[in-house]
């Protein structure tokens, strides 16, 4: 292109916005086209499956009470951080988590892998008062969640929402959700849900040198 030619562009600020916002268009479809592939081609492993009843309906009730606002699910490749909780997050693990729980923000430790390091009275006692278990903890209490009682329907609506999206549930697995959460509290599948966490998400290639999540005797 010549001087004259560049000249004539820059002095027709129109013509100068298109194309600036066309070169700014194939710059962004450069960067973004290949992430959006990738993050489409994570497949679920063996070990992944959708949450059951019960845990949907624990992670739901995580997602309202805004638990993710000082939780994280996400631990980084540092030596720091997988000798305290674990094996480090790896993408296809959380392939049916809708919203995905990653992040940076910790106000409580991290809970990726927080499944079976305590009891299920543990986390009970917990979620009612935090200091009766960690006197130091900051965290609010959620009492109400002991008498709120889960709705079936609503889990097989959500059920039926997340197979459109790709999840693989059958027919079996809601026409069952009514009663797998029949009775159940919203305590009980909050703390369902917690005690899943990790537990059968393990990478396959074990735990690159860590044991697990180490119980350092702080809250979850």
């Amino acid at each position: 292109m010549s001087y004259k030619q560049f000249e004539a562009i820059e002095k027709h600020a129109a013509l100068l916005g298109i194309l600036t916002a066309v070169m700014v268009s194939l710059g962004g479809l450069a960067e973004i086209t290949p992430l959006f592939m990738e993050a489409h081609a994570v497949k679920a492993p063996a070990n992944v499956k959708p949450y059951d009843a019960l845990r949907l309906a624990g992670r739901d009730i995580y997602v309202r009470e805004g638990c993710y606002l000082c939780h994280s699910q996400m631990i980084r490749a540092l030596a720091a951080e997988t000798q305290r909780y674990g094996h480090y997050s790896v993408a296809e693990e959380s392939v049916y988590d809708r919203p995905f729980q990653w992040g940076s923000k910790r106000t409580g430790p991290d809970l990726a892998r927080v499944g079976g390091k305590y009891s299920d009275r543990w986390h009970e006692m917990h979620l009612i008062d935090p200091r009766q278990v960690v006197p130091q903890s900051n965290m609010p209490g959620y009492p109400w969640l002991t008498q709120a009682k889960i709705d079936g329907a609503d889990i097989q609506a959500r059920m039926r929402g997340l197979r459109k999206l790709g999840d693989p549930y059958t027919d079996a697995d809601i026409a069952s959700a009514p009663d797998a959460v029949k009775d159940k509290t919203e305590m009980q599948a909050l703390i369902a849900y917690l005690q899943g966490l990790g537990i059968k998400n393990e990478p396959a290639g074990g735990l690159g040198g860590s044991t697990g999540p180490a119980n350092d005797g702080g809250e979850p």
